[in-house]
């Protein structure tokens, strides 16, 4: 499977704005959006007049390295939200949002997405009782997310309750940190991601 390895700073800058990609560094002054707020390379500062497929494509990919997905899995996201009933854009989001490595990061078990999806794949969590380590699961109604008592020593769980008490849980979610557990009260709905996403832009790109 392919992997980024350079800087993740550089796809912040690239973007235009914070994706979150290494977790608290990112809320403080050692942020490098903050401090260069402009594209990496030589050519970063020079002002460029963007096309409209230009903008599109850049949503796109702003919304695609956030959540962490390659081309050909957001892609068939895509087709699965244009087949469903209601606004295609909305669907897509909501289906990245119900992404099981996306719920562990947003109930606060991780620092990031990255990090999340790699202690989903290291078998860390466990879905309704069963151990799971497929980070693409979707989940549901009802789903509970919980750390087993063997694995809550891990340094970076220990700190979770700091990161949710800081970072605070979305209204779709519940989460008990004491007991290392969350659970999905109900779909995280437009209104519930607070991410600056334009999505009715990826819609426009995908349907020319």
């Amino acid at each position: 499977m392919a992997k980024y390895t350079e800087a993740k700073c550089r796809i912040c800058r690239r973007e235009g704005c914070k994706l979150f990609l290494k977790g608290d560094r990112c809320f403080t002054d050692k942020c490098a959006q903050d401090r260069r707020p402009y594209a990496p390379g030589q050519h970063g500062r020079a002002r460029k007049k963007l096309s409209d497929y230009a903008v599109q494509l850049r949503e796109k990919q702003k919304t695609r390295r956030a959540y962490g997905i390659l081309e050909s899995q957001f892609r068939s996201y895509f087709v699965k939200a244009d087949m469903q009933k209601g606004v295609t854009g909305t669907n897509l989001l909501v289906i990245l949002e119900r992404r099981l490595d996306n719920v562990v990061y947003r109930l606060g078990f991780a620092n990031s997405r990255n990090q999340a999806r790699q202690l989903v794949r290291h078998g860390i969590f466990t879905l309704n009782g069963r151990k799971v380590n497929i980070p693409s699961l979707q989940v549901r109604v009802g789903d509970t997310v919980e750390v087993p008592e063997k694995n809550r020593k891990i340094s970076v769980l220990a700190a979770a309750q700091e990161v949710i008490a800081r970072r605070g849980c979305p209204a779709w979610l519940e989460v008990d940190g004491v007991a290392f557990k969350g659970t999905v009260k109900a779909l995280p709905q437009r209104d519930d991601i607070q991410f600056p996403i334009n999505e009715q832009l990826i819609v426009e790109l995908y349907s020319k």
